[in-house]
């Protein structure tokens, strides 16, 4: 028997130093790569969180010296003992100086946000508008600070995608490491926003990358904690938020409540969105009508907030001191209500007014007030067997915010973290449930995405529907001069019956046409402005067509599954 056992021991052995060499070998050749790529995604974290955190600064000094108070938590309540004047004067002037900056920095006069973000991931390789994306962020930090009733999320993430595409194009940085520096930058400006290392990372996970990929986890998790720990650095480790202690959750009896919220706060997320969008339909008619310059439509916009805000003082700025008030339960029913649906009304106006701003935080104030008044209905039909209306209010909250961003886990994680209460979390659960899964059926699954699906872009279909819009027929084609192109004849006689592709066109517009008509290839031509005839410059074959998208495809879940 010892022959055999020292034999087995030896092959062991051995294995275990082949095994060892082989490990110190990858770690000698992949192990510093790795690193300094971990290395360069903290930095990125580092600097997000800075951005982020000045931002926010940026906005409070603005607002202490505009409106001249010392504590701007305490906002509204301020506001009312203004001058109507100033009242008015101050977001008008706010939205005069953003349409201003995008008049100028811009091409189309629009503020960025997450929705561009997010196609700069799935389309240009993790790379956004620089220009546009600073101009943006200037803009939103006026309007935020002159009263636009908006959040300061949707900017500071934009912010951080410019920082990330500035490293980006500095180390050519390939189309999985764009998009995981893209991500980090992300949940490092989230986390450093609301004080929210998990929720940061899996918000980009979740709504920028769209995929919970293995190695994004490691460098995101990275920045988003230095993020975190920008914003401790400043304002400590308080939550946002401070709850009253909460009743316990009957879970038996109660929890149909919840899921009847859950629908509630769905539909109320749907209105929100779509209010958005009609209203930025309107501007846009309103302004083709009337040929109002652009840059004055975000000073008509402010000018209306001001009017509203004699009265509602609370729709001005981001709103935290309101969604404070309802998650402690200190309004009243009427209160929660109205101010629920001026919030909309003032959302609208200022996103619709192009004055820049981010969805999430109005989503929170929304959801929390229609949770509160929620709340005291259910708790007043069955107050022996509710808990607190403050439970409502929090599960609202997070309801609604995670059927606008498309973002039910790190929206209920980061609900958790903005209150610290962590042990409502099948309340919370339920209702986030609920709205995510009506509301993803009345829009394109998401705010965000419904954006984009209105500038032609099918994000919210999936890769196996925008990856077509990624290639060009110019790209695609055979040259004329190729040895496999065709036939020069067969190609003018094609483009005289009508069928070919303007060389701008992409693969989208040519698989139909393939389809349709079961031709093997397509005429590539450019097309000019007079009435000269087109230039042919190629042919798009249909298997080369279908071999760039199915080489696409495959890298797409390649990444996702790596």
């Amino acid at each position: 028997m010892t022959a055999p056992i020292r034999s087995f021991v030896a092959r062991h052995i051995s294995a275990a130093v082949v095994s060892a060499g082989e490990a110190w070998r990858v770690l000698r050749q992949k192990g510093p790569s790795k690193v300094t790529f971990w290395f360069i995604a903290l930095l990125i974290g580092i600097a997000a969180g800075f951005a982020a955190l000045l931002f926010r600064k940026g906005i409070n000094l603005l607002q202490e010296t505009l409106y001249g108070t010392d504590d701007v938590q305490y906002l509204h309540s301020f506001i009312s003992g203004l001058e109507w004047y100033w009242i008015i004067l101050i977001p008008t002037f706010g939205g005069l100086i953003s349409g201003l900056i995008l008049h100028f920095f811009t091409r189309d006069a629009r503020a960025r946000s997450v929705a561009d973000v997010i196609v700069g991931s799935a389309l240009h390789d993790g790379r956004v508008e620089a220009r546009a994306g600073l101009a943006s962020a200037m803009a939103s930090l006026v309007t935020l600070s002159t009263g636009g009733s908006s959040g300061r999320e949707g900017p500071v993430v934009h912010l951080a995608a410019v920082i990330s595409t500035w490293v980006n194009r500095r180390i050519n940085a390939d189309g999985i490491t764009g998009r995981d520096l893209l991500g980090c930058a992300v949940a490092a400006a989230v986390s450093a926003s609301f004080n929210a290392p998990i929720a940061g990372a899996l918000f980009a996970l979740e709504v920028v990358l769209r995929h919970f990929a293995v190695h994004a986890f490691a460098p995101i998790v990275i920045a988003s904690v230095s993020g975190t720990v920008i914003n401790r650095l400043e304002f400590g480790g308080v939550t946002e938020f401070k709850l009253p202690t909460m009743g316990d959750l009957q879970f038996y009896v109660e929890l149909p409540a919840f899921l009847l919220l859950g629908l509630t706060c769905g539909l109320v997320a749907v209105v929100l969105m779509r209010a958005i969008f009609w209203a930025d339909d309107i501007g846009n008619h309103i302004q083709d009508q009337t040929n109002l310059p652009r840059y004055l439509r975000p000073m008509v916009a402010g000018a209306l907030l001001g009017v509203i805000a004699l009265w509602f003082p609370h729709i001005i700025g981001v709103g935290y001191e309101t969604t404070s008030l309802a998650l402690t339960g200190e309004l009243a029913l009427h209160e929660a209500t109205v101010f629920a649906v001026l919030k909309v009304v003032a959302v609208t106006i200022t996103l619709g007014g192009r004055m820049g701003g981010g969805m999430f935080s109005p989503s929170l104030m929304v959801g929390a007030l229609v949770g509160l008044a929620f709340g005291m209905i259910a708790t007043g039909f069955f107050p022996d067997v509710s808990g607190s209306t403050s439970l409502y209010a929090l599960a609202g909250m997070g309801a609604v915010a995670a059927a606008v961003l498309g973002a039910p886990i790190s929206t209920t994680l980061i609900v958790f973290e903005l209150t610290g209460d962590w042990q409502t979390g099948l309340a919370v659960m339920v209702a986030v449930s609920m709205s995510t899964a009506l509301s993803s059926n009345m829009v394109k699954r998401s705010f965000f995405l419904t954006q984009i699906e209105r500038r032609g872009i099918r994000l919210a279909a999936g890769p196996q529907a925008y990856l077509l819009a990624m290639f060009t027929a110019a790209k695609t084609m055979r040259t004329t001069d190729d040895p496999r192109a065709a036939n020069v004849d067969r190609c003018w006689e094609m483009i005289g019956e009508g069928t070919y592709l303007d060389a701008a066109a992409t693969l989208e517009t040519a698989m139909p046409i393939f389809e349709k008509t079961s031709v093997q290839f397509l005429p590539v031509v450019t097309l000019s402005a007079d009435a000269s005839p087109p230039e042919l410059l190629g042919a798009l074959f249909h298997v080369d067509a279908l071999r760039a998208y199915n080489r696409a495809l495959a890298a797409t879940a390649a990444e996702e599954h790596s």
